[in-house]
């Protein structure tokens, strides 16, 4: 008797949509879709918790987000979840969402138009340093570029309150990078590129400060003049392509080799 086929992932039997959304959705699913395998590949994953979420392209109040309860490396351009700004399923799917998760998202997506990608992660370095009075200290390289553009979110709680979405937007203002305290560490990009590149940016930043901590000798900071032309030194040194469109494509290789079938 032949053995039963064993599914390698809940989205198997999933129908593609290519096709059927725009080319233009098509492009944001396969890259979130991308975006959500990377963050497992780079171990900043926890289990089917947390969020990225992608504003469907040629609408304002509609978001692509993960369906709830598959794990990072499982999701699909196809599996991914059409939202509003009141976290309401658009499309007929078999997956729900995780409604604590969007009452931090959909406060910046409606804040924030320039903000068509928000990253959030509940990391153990990114949660060690949440955890620091100080933050963010200058002892990197890295850290000058996220010190440039951060912010901080007192913690309340699990994210469900809609009293506390005003609070998250004036918190984050116009930065891209925003440590939530006792929580997590959360960025927002143009493109997910953007916002995938600046998360890693984040965390490498937060490892190496736990790291140098536990290191327990005396630290050396960084000049405060250096991180205020911290923007100017991403310019030149990406060539004014910005780390997202330089860093993506070679990302998408290494997902390819790795963990391929997002892109279905």
């Amino acid at each position: 008797m032949a053995a039963t086929p064993v599914k390698s992932s809940a989205t198997d039997d999933l129908p593609s949509l290519q096709g059927r959304v725009s080319e233009a959705e098509w492009r944001t699913r396969v890259d979130l879709a991308a975006a959500y395998r990377l963050v497992a590949l780079f171990g900043w994953d926890d289990l089917v918790f947390t969020h990225i979420t992608a504003r469907v392209p040629g609408a304002e109040d509609q978001f692509l987000i993960n369906p709830y309860g598959l794990l990072f490396e499982e999701i699909t351009a196809s599996s991914l979840v059409r939202i509003d700004l009141s976290g309401r399923k658009l499309d007929d799917t078999p997956f729900e969402i995780n409604p604590a998760g969007f009452t931090i998202h959909s406060a910046i997506h409606a804040a924030r138009h320039d903000a068509h990608c928000v990253l959030h992660t509940h990391t153990l370095n990114g949660i060690a340093v949440s955890a620091q009075k100080h933050g963010v200290l200058p002892l990197s390289q890295q850290s000058i570029f996220v010190l440039a553009s951060l912010g901080y979110h007192d913690y309340e709680g699990v994210a469900l309150r809609d009293d506390e979405k005003p609070r998250l937007v004036h918190d984050l203002g116009d930065n891209t990078y925003l440590m939530l305290r006792n929580h997590g560490l959360l960025t927002v990009g143009a493109t997910v590129a953007d916002a995938f590149l600046a998360m890693y940016l984040f965390e490498t930043v937060c490892t190496i400060q736990v790291r140098a901590q536990a290191g327990g000798g005396e630290l050396v900071t960084v000049d405060p003049e250096i991180i205020r032309t911290s923007a100017q030194q991403a310019r030149q040194v990406t060539r004014g392509q910005g780390a997202g469109a330089l860093a993506w494509p070679g990302l998408l290789r290494r997902l390819d080799r790795r963990n391929p079938g997002y892109a279905r």
